[in-house]
């Protein structure tokens, strides 16, 4: 088919269909690396399940572009998938951090020169926890707990609301429900690896972790936030359907897989960075050490 031909539909699709074998390239070709310079498994493990979020959010994205009709409950199946696996990312985040500090909790092992750090929270944790308390086994048990618990609550939440949707049982109170469940769980495990950040910033520098969390986050952020400034512009009216056969909540829907496709090609190309094998490849560290003191 000659691409002048194309209505915007169609072409639409084909640019969805490049962004994600952008995506698909630029992943593959970290995880090769990765791949290829196999020094460390504990913690490459947990960067390829990281690197991998750009394409499947990428992939899952144009798949309910392919079937832009489709039911609520087919949205929201797409929607768990990229939300599960986000709530996995995070665990293998906060775990990647732990190698790189040799902390082990299932171990009891935790540097003398780390203990009695203070931490402190800030409200609402305070209505919960001291605005002060010293870093111990204990605490690090607590943060890992606030990060899991995210990973237990999004796929039990999940399935829950799907099944209630496909019998019909998903009113709007539900959804709120579900909604800020969902909220209250993702910013506790977002605030213990913030916490987590602050406290080893220092020890952790050489590893880049503000850029590796910010892969993380970006993705969550963008696909968050465009979601409501959509809600926004189909309740003012900005975003309409033309289309007898096709509603403003199939259009929202299909916007937002479209940005969707196109920013993991970003975040694939900033996952290069972030997560570059640099690290587990002597040549290539020895070189960038010699460039830098150059």
């Amino acid at each position: 088919m000659d691409i002048t031909t194309m209505n915007r539909g169609q072409l639409t699709l084909l640019g969805s269909a490049c962004s994600v074998m952008l995506t698909m390239h630029f992943t593959v070709q970290l995880l090769s690396q990765h791949l290829f310079y196999w020094k460390n498994p504990k913690e490459q493990k947990a960067i390829i399940i990281i690197i991998l979020m750009a394409p499947i959010y990428a992939i899952d994205s144009f798949v309910g572009l392919l079937d832009f009709r489709g039911s609520e409950a087919f949205f929201m199946f797409l929607d768990s998938i990229k939300e599960c696996y986000e709530a996995l990312v995070i665990a293998k985040f906060l775990s990647l951090m732990y190698s790189y500090l040799k902390i082990s909790i299932s171990k009891n092992i935790v540097p003398d020169e780390i203990k009695g750090r203070e931490i402190h929270h800030s409200f609402p944790m305070t209505l919960f926890q001291p605005h002060t308390v010293h870093l111990d086994h204990r605490t690090l048990k607590l943060l890992k707990h606030w990060t899991w618990q995210f990973v237990i609550i999004r796929p039990v939440c999940s399935v829950l609301m799907i099944t209630l949707q496909l019998l019909g049982m998903y009113p709007s109170w539900v959804s709120w429900t579900f909604t800020i469940i969902l909220n209250i769980s993702v910013s506790l495990a977002l605030y213990s690896l913030v916490i987590f950040y602050h406290v080893f910033s220092k020890e952790l520098q050489p590893h880049n972790p503000l850029a590796k969390f910010l892969c993380i986050k970006g993705i969550v952020f963008f696909c968050f936030w465009q979601g409501i400034v959509l809600d926004i512009l189909v309740a003012t009216g900005f975003i309409k359907s033309h289309h007898f056969w096709l509603d403003v909540a199939h259009i929202q829907e299909a916007l937002q897989n479209v940005l969707v496709c196109v920013e993991m090609v970003f975040f694939s190309v900033l996952q290069q960075y972030a997560y570059h094998v640099a690290p587990y490849s002597g040549d290539i560290a020895s070189k960038l050490k010699d460039k830098k003191n150059e």
